[in-house]
């Protein structure tokens, strides 16, 4: 596959590394509005720089990774579909629902492999802990619990920008919700605060936050969120049925743990997604690859981003109006 870049970024410096790392990818062009910062991806994976416009004209390219600022990814997302070429794109792939459902109209007139950046799908605990789960390891699964946490809550200026909290942030635990509780949910309850950052809640939004989801038969998810943990990136799964429990647990450089007189001592968790994610994100390229080559669907689609972010709109509204919101009200 030639896959060419668009965004480098942070992230596109990070799917760099995923794309090089993969035998069986090339980075065929890194394409980036800020000229400086594209020369120098390019340089160090031994690419070329390409304007976006001639990704897209390139017949030799296949693929295209959109990684570039979150206003530009629908409208990237269709030239690319209408150009024939596969596409992994970060999420989101738009703010809002209107326009997230034009560029799957988009997708649906110009069929090609489209995967959406939900990484977290790829990582190994999180992947084993949904095959345990799917497999009946746990019995009928009941409860479920999903904890994110950030180290350090991101500049006012991003959070004015992000979409807020639930688009932003919580999406990645929406969509591990979805994938792991099997069924459909049907009602979101969420509660928030501004409990470490004055600036975050000046601009609108929240830094703490809890939501259950419900599904049809009653199955429930809590998800707790923060932007602050001293300790690092938090990042844990439970899942609870009626034959067990299974937990995924933050990663650490060695994952050992120190006994002596004094009691237990371990690792801090990584510090942030960089690090915390790196083998996801080469699992994510691997997926893709092998979905294009396939002619299958990859991992984590197009469509998965557009419930993910109905539930990150229900959250909001159940936030705003003091309520149990229906899903079914989000259309």
């Amino acid at each position: 596959m030639k896959l060419a870049l668009i965004g480098a970024g942070r992230i596109g410096k990070v799917h760099a590394a995923a794309i090089d790392a993969h035998p069986q990818v090339s980075l065929a062009a890194v394409a980036d509005a800020h000229a400086p910062v594209a020369e120098a991806l390019a340089d160090q994976f031994d690419s070329r720089v390409l304007p976006v416009d001639a990704v897209f004209e390139d017949a030799d390219i296949d693929a295209v990774l959109i990684a570039s600022s979150t206003p530009t990814h629908a409208d990237y997302l269709e030239r690319a579909a209408r150009a024939g070429k596969a596409i992994l794109c970060e999420k989101p792939i738009a703010l809002d629902l209107e326009r997230t459902r034009a560029a799957l109209a988009v997708l649906a007139a110009h069929p090609v492999t489209c995967a959406l950046g939900f990484n977290r799908r790829h990582d190994p605990q999180f992947a084993a802990l949904q095959r345990a789960v799917a497999g009946g390891r746990i019995g009928t699964l009941e409860t479920l619990s999903i904890t994110s946490r950030d180290p350090a809550p991101p500049p006012a200026e991003y959070v004015a920008a992000s979409g807020g909290l639930f688009r932003d942030m919580t999406i990645h635990d929406f969509d591990m919700a979805r994938w792991l509780l099997g069924e459909a949910i049907s009602h979101v309850d969420a509660a928030g605060s501004c409990l470490i950052d004055p600036a975050i809640g000046a601009a609108g939004d929240i830094d703490t936050a809890m939501v259950t989801l419900t599904t049809a038969s009653g199955r429930l998810c809590h998800i707790g969120n923060s932007r602050r943990a001293c300790y690092g990136y938090d990042q844990r799964i439970e899942a609870f049925g009626s034959a067990g429990m299974l937990q995924a647990q933050n990663e650490t450089d060695t994952r050992l743990r120190f006994t002596g007189e004094a009691g237990q001592v371990e690792e801090t968790p990584h510090w942030f997604f960089l690090e915390r994610y790196a083998t996801a994100y080469r699992n994510e390229i691997a997926d893709f690859v092998a979905a294009w080559r396939e002619k299958r669907d990859a991992l984590t689609t197009a469509e998965d981003g557009l419930q993910a972010l109905r539930l990150a709109e229900a959250a909001e509204r159940s936030l705003r109006q003091g309520r149990r919101v229906a899903l079914n009200e989000i259309d």
